[in-house]
């Protein structure tokens, strides 16, 4: 029996594109749920639903991408880049005959602005919907979450919330969940299962069909490599070393799969705190169920003592949960991270706009040692010199406390990323 449609958060998005923009995209990975997103779209709207995953009507696409266009709209074109330029030129000549919002809704499994095969952009004609795996509120059929106004608007509401209620060992298998729509109820045989038959059909069709890979071979092990070290600083020698490739062909593979969403990059954060500071961006599978599922950990071996991949997993999670939060979240904030070569190092910082910033380290603990505030405290005291910028630090943490550490400083549940508060 099939599950209940679970409510997506971007559906009001993907609408408020259609009224506004000739073109709206809805791109990410592969089984985020963009095309039931999309044909929940064309349902509500009318118009014509098609797949380019079908031969026939790639087929069509391809050879006559004048007369496809030419149905019903709002018109649905699902994987858009199996059909290279023509088509996407086609849509730009009649969305610039015809300016009327919501004309077209196209989807994506790879990024729209980096395939080498499209040299068109729509730019100036397309609202771009970015699309994750499901997030934990969303599983839960919560509201959209709203942790990140919060944590600079209201952080007094997040400290002076409920208790957390999920025990370490829930919070594991959460993060060896993940959040692909497929794979909810499966059991760990199952997913174990899809995700090898995903990474497959990923790697072995939709990179090499859209780039230049000699060995598709390496696809898979450099992936793997990159889930062991998932919420760690992008390292492309180390990586190269790891699956025997050169250094310059492991960044040509990196780029492919951060192109196809299976791997996406944290920027450095910096406002010249220090001359030292390391430019590398930090790495992250967008899954923390297909990091898991890569490094071969479930919730039993990530719960023993001595496993050392916990600390990354619960990272990844973590920072995909902000991530997929800053999808739907209006504020024009940003994700960074911070380290510099003198040992200063903060898992993840949000910054807004006017400069303010939410600074947050995240441990697999359920009670976290006094030194997991260190390097808050190192970082509010040095932006307090120049003003008012730090607006708070955070320790998330797999136990249920939620409780102050000091000055703009407090401890939360992991649920507290999705719980209201």
């Amino acid at each position: 029996m099939p599950l209940p449609l679970i409510p997506r958060h971007a559906l009001g998005l993907v609408t408020e594109t259609l009224e506004t923009a000739r073109v709206a995209l809805i791109h990410g990975p592969r089984q985020a749920g963009k095309t039931t997103l999309a044909r929940l779209v064309c349902d509500r709207f009318g118009g014509t639903y098609t797949t380019l995953d079908n031969p026939a009507l790639l087929n069509a696409a391809r050879s006559d991408p004048m007369g496809f266009i030419a149905q019903p709209e709002p018109l649905v074109i699902d994987e858009i880049q199996r059909a290279g330029d023509p088509l996407v030129t086609a849509i730009k000549l009649a969305a610039d005959l015809d300016p009327t919002p919501g004309r077209f809704l196209i989807t994506g499994s790879a990024n729209f602005l980096t395939v080498p095969t499209l040299s068109e952009s729509l730019a100036g004609r397309m609202g771009i919907v970015e699309l994750w795996p499901f997030s934990q509120g969303e599983l839960a059929r919560n509201p959209p979450e709203t942790f990140i106004r919060q944590a600079f608007d209201t952080p007094e509401a997040l400290r002076s919330g409920p208790p957390g209620t999920c025990t370490r060992d829930q919070y594991l298998e959460l993060v060896c969940a993940g959040g692909y729509p497929a794979t909810a109820g499966f059991t760990l045989a199952q997913q174990r299962r899809w995700f090898r038959d995903y990474l497959q059909t990923v790697a072995q069709r939709d990179i090499v069909e859209m780039g230049d890979i000699r060995r598709a071979d390496a696809i898979l092990p450099l992936l793997e490599t990159a889930a062991a070290l998932s919420g760690q600083n992008l390292n492309v020698a180390r990586l190269a070393r790891g699956v025997g490739l050169d250094a310059r062909t492991t960044a040509n593979y990196l780029a492919w799969l951060n192109n196809v969403f299976l791997i996406h990059r944290v920027p450095m954060w910096s406002r010249n705190l220090s001359t030292k500071a390391a430019k590398a961006a930090k790495l992250f599978i967008t899954d923390s169920g297909l990091a898991a599922a890569l490094a071969g950990k479930d919730p039993a071996a990530l719960g023993r003592p001595a496993d050392t991949s916990v600390g990354g997993l619960v990272e990844t999670f973590a920072a995909n949960e902000i991530a997929k939060q800053l999808t739907w979240d209006d504020s024009g904030t940003r994700l960074h991270y911070y380290r510099d070569r003198s040992g200063a190092e903060i898992d993840l910082i949000l910054e807004a706009p006017d400069g303010r910033i939410v600074a947050i380290e995240v441990k697999a603990a359920i009670s976290p040692g006094p030194d997991a505030t260190r390097w808050l405290i190192w970082l509010r005291d040095r932006l307090d010199r120049f003003g008012s910028d730090f607006a708070h630090g955070f320790v998330l943490h797999t136990g249920p406390t939620r409780i102050s550490l000091g000055d703009r400083l407090t401890l939360l549940p992991l649920d507290a990323l999705w719980t209201p508060a």
